[in-house]
């Protein structure tokens, strides 16, 4: 591997014999925090080798759901219901899958695709009622500099609660965690509301994961 200039790390995983000195990261966010967590040679490949990972029907899915919730939180409040729910990811499905990211991906059942991605979304509706909502960002991308570093993320929502303080919800369409993986799947939600501290100097009341499979919710207050 070429030498580079600048300060250099060392990457390792469990399973793997390999050790070699890699370029520090200059950005850091919540997926690239994980995949380092997980294993650190997956970080090699994502952050700085930039491998792409092939698109799956999972990611898709997610990706489309996620976008149907951003669509409905356009509405107004009387408006998000579940039929609009359903009309916003009819419009999400072709707008997530006409998208460079997945134009390689094959659908082997379409109808089935949509099929869950409904469920996913009528799930949601035992989670939260999305009339008493008061969202003053979506998709919100969040920037911040820590020393050396970029801490950058993109926030699902970011709302008042009844008292006008910051809530960070995050959508999840996989499975929930069992209890001795909360904290660590929470890690994301509490680095947003370390970005929120920095850039409008309010730490949020609440963070929150809304797993629409389930349906659950697991929340808890940042520290």
């Amino acid at each position: 591997m070429p030498a580079r200039s600048g300060r250099l790390g060392t990457v390792t995983c469990p399973g793997y014999p390999l050790r070699m000195a890699l370029p520090l990261p200059t950005s850091l966010s919540p997926s690239k925090v994980a995949s380092f967590k997980d294993c650190a040679l997956a970080f090699r490949f994502s952050a700085i080798d930039r491998l792409e990972d092939p698109p799956t029907v999972w990611a898709a899915k997610g990706t489309a759901v996620h976008r149907a919730l951003e669509l409905l939180f356009l509405e107004p409040a009387e408006r998000r219901t579940i039929d609009v729910a359903l009309a916003c990811l009819a419009t999400a499905l072709p707008e997530v899958l006409a998208n460079r990211e997945y134009s390689s991906l094959v659908i082997d059942d379409p109808a089935q695709f949509a099929a869950d991605s409904e469920q996913l979304i009528q799930k949601y509706f035992a989670l939260e009622d999305p009339t008493t909502i008061k969202p003053i960002g979506l998709e919100l991308k969040m920037e911040v500099r820590l020393g050396s570093l970029t801490l950058r993320g993109i926030i699902d929502r970011l709302e008042l609660d009844a008292n006008g303080e910051l809530v960070v919800t995050d959508y999840k369409t996989g499975k929930v965690p069992g209890v001795t993986f909360e904290q660590g799947k929470l890690g994301g939600v509490h680095f947003y509301a370390y970005l929120c501290e920095k850039l409008l100097g309010r730490r949020p009341a609440r963070v929150q994961l809304l797993y629409l499979a389930e349906p659950v919710a697991i929340i808890t207050a940042p520290t």
